[in-house]
């Protein structure tokens, strides 16, 4: 038996999963965009991390496209796991970098977390999915 409070309360995860999506959907596109157009300060910050600045608009395609997947909602779950991976790349550089642990190591953590929970709160499916819940 469905409950006022159950139909209210689906609607208001939805739109915080939303806004979530949103906000990390800008933040995506602003990391990607520079990296695509060869941006000096993109350029420099790919090769501060040991890679050839040739790379930077290789490494801001691959974000991009998961980005765009990401937000497709049909695709949602296969781009949040290409961004998953991206992030997890983010973190082995900057840990390789020798950055610091929680500001620049871990901040890929934090955004993947954050994606997660924004996707779930979009997608309560998904926990029955991980096993983390059963109806």
């Amino acid at each position: 038996m469905t409950t006022d409070t159950d139909r209210t309360a689906r609607p208001r995860a939805w739109y915080f999963g939303a806004a979530i999506t949103a906000l990390l959907g800008v933040f995506f596109a602003f990391d990607a965009i520079p990296k695509i157009l060869g941006m000096s300060f993109a350029r420099e910050g790919t090769e501060a991390l040991g890679f050839s600045p040739d790379k930077t608009a290789v490494i801001g395609w691959v974000l991009l496209v998961c980005l765009v997947v990401f937000l497709i909602p049909r695709t949602a779950v296969l781009g949040a796991l290409g961004l998953t991976a991206y992030l997890g790349g983010a973190v082995t550089v900057n840990l390789h970098a020798d950055k610091p642990l929680a500001g620049f190591v871990l901040s890929g953590v934090y955004v993947g977390v954050l994606m997660w929970i924004g996707l779930i709160a979009r997608r309560p499916e998904l926990l029955r999915v991980l096993g983390l819940r059963r109806d």
